[in-house]
């Protein structure tokens, strides 16, 4: 009973093709308003809806990005290896693409510079922790901040001397990330590599995404990161389009 009331209110939202007030809701499912009350606080506290002012509720990032989460791995990588590609073959470094699965993020598809001349290290595909890599931190950086705390506030293993493992400071980190665009990961996973990564943004459904280049830290100075990390900034909304359009 209670899952079906929370679908409800979901549906009347999503139906009202913009906002709807508590009256709204009452009126289209015939609910209390102490449950309606009720159940739109638990719907907002996990990122299924939100308030845009006072009173009034439309639907949420969260949700937004679930219904977009059927797109597959495939899918996605065939629209974007062209651009993952060019950016490899133009910095000289393995370019990646990660998306968010549940508490981590995937590194999803990689990209290596097709020059057989240019030394490069692949970063390997799969899960990387929420607090010690820089496609993970980026999407932590720019989603709520119900992800940012469960990222600085959980079991934050030690892998190096260099991994963050205090939360303040790994919050204020991710302030660093929103201030400059995009995110840094300086021998915290492995000692000698390095990355640098930018988030994607997808209408409505926020960061569940990002782009990325890794390498060894003689390559990856602290010029050659800041070079590259606008680069990234430039290349995610390039990813961004490509998946927003409507013909590919």
């Amino acid at each position: 009973m209670h899952l079906d009331r929370l679908i409800s209110i979901l549906e009347t939202v999503s139906m009202s093709g913009g906002t709807a007030t508590a009256s709204d809701i009452c009126a289209a499912t015939g609910y209390p308003k102490p449950s309606v009350y009720r159940l739109l606080q638990d719907l907002q506290k996990s990122g299924l809806l939100e308030s845009p002012e006072k009173g009034a509720f439309r639907i949420g990032r969260r949700l937004h990005r679930i219904s977009q989460l059927d797109r597959s791995d495939a899918e996605i990588n065939v629209l974007v290896q062209p651009l993952l590609a060019e950016f490899a073959d133009k910095y000289g470094a393995a370019c990646f693409l990660a998306r968010q699965r549940g508490h981590g993020v995937e590194i999803s598809q990689v990209e290596v510079p097709r020059s057989g001349a240019v030394s490069f290290l692949h970063p390997g595909l799969g899960l990387r922790p929420m607090h010690a890599c820089s496609c993970s931190k980026v999407i932590a950086a720019y989603g709520n901040e119900a992800l940012r705390r469960e990222a600085a506030e959980g079991h934050l293993k030690q892998f190096t001397e260099h991994t963050h493992t205090d939360a303040e400071a790994l919050l204020d980190e991710f302030r660093k990330i929103q201030e400059k665009g995009y995110g840094e990961c300086v021998e915290e996973l492995e000692l000698g590599i390095c990355s640098v990564a930018a988030p994607v943004r997808l209408p409505e459904a926020g960061v569940s995404m990002s782009v990325g280049v890794t390498g060894s830290l003689r390559v990856f100075t602290e010029t050659f990161r800041r070079q590259v990390g606008p680069a990234l900034i430039g290349l995610a909304q390039d990813v961004e389009e490509r998946l927003t359009a409507k013909d590919p």
